[in-house]
């Protein structure tokens, strides 16, 4: 009898402590599950969901994108939920997340420090322009202008002014005293003819 009752305080100390130790694994799992804060990213929002914390403690959180605040420094108690809007981005963006626990001796799961990097919407991503380029200017340079030179005025001769150098036609001055030497010449001519004449005739008679 004294063995079997050792048996059962024996068997009954076992299932107490390994019940003790599965409901202990159980209470102390659940709030460092709720705890671990959780967030999410996507090209157009961030999402934070931060639950069961010490609603007597300033617990805070603040997120950035690319060193730009997102979300300022708030401040909250027990529990944080929010979606926020990422404003349209061409390229990918760096998402930063800070989470601290006012409780200095809260386990480090509660706190997180966290970075993730997003991608644009595929509407956001602009597509290079296929738009030809303008081709160059085909239209001639004008012509420099050049000062013209005044032409010499042409003068034309006088209606009135006799021409000068015209061919001699023998009507000048000259031809009266030309004809009355000939004349002189050929009178003397023939006097002399006749005289001669007139002496061979005395000559023979």
């Amino acid at each position: 009898m004294q063995i079997k009752h050792h048996g059962r305080v024996r068997t009954g100390a076992i299932a107490a402590v390994g019940f003790a130790a599965l409901l202990g694994t159980g209470v102390l799992a659940t709030p460092a599950s709720a705890h671990t804060p959780k967030w999410s990213v996507t090209c157009d929002k961030v999402t934070v969901n931060l639950t069961a914390y010490d609603a007597k403690e300033n617990n805070t959180v603040t997120v950035t994108v690319d060193g730009k605040d997102l979300l300022p420094l708030t401040t909250f108690h027990q529990s944080y939920q929010s979606t926020l809007d990422l404003a349209k981005h061409s390229k990918a963006v760096s998402v930063h997340i800070v989470v601290k626990a006012g409780n200095e001796n809260a386990p480090a799961a509660w706190n997180l420090d966290d970075t993730k990097s997003v991608a644009p919407c595929a509407g956001d991503v602009t597509p290079p322009s296929t738009k030809p380029s303008t081709p160059p200017s085909t239209t001639p340079a004008k012509p420099t202008p050049v000062a013209s030179t005044p032409s010499a005025p042409v003068v034309k001769p006088s209606q009135s002014s006799p021409p000068t150098n015209l061919a001699e036609t023998g009507g000048s001055s000259s031809t009266p005293l030309i004809g009355g030497i000939a004349a002189v010449v050929v009178a003397a001519g023939a006097g002399l003819l006749f005289m001669n004449r007139k002496r061979r005739t005395s000559t023979h008679s």
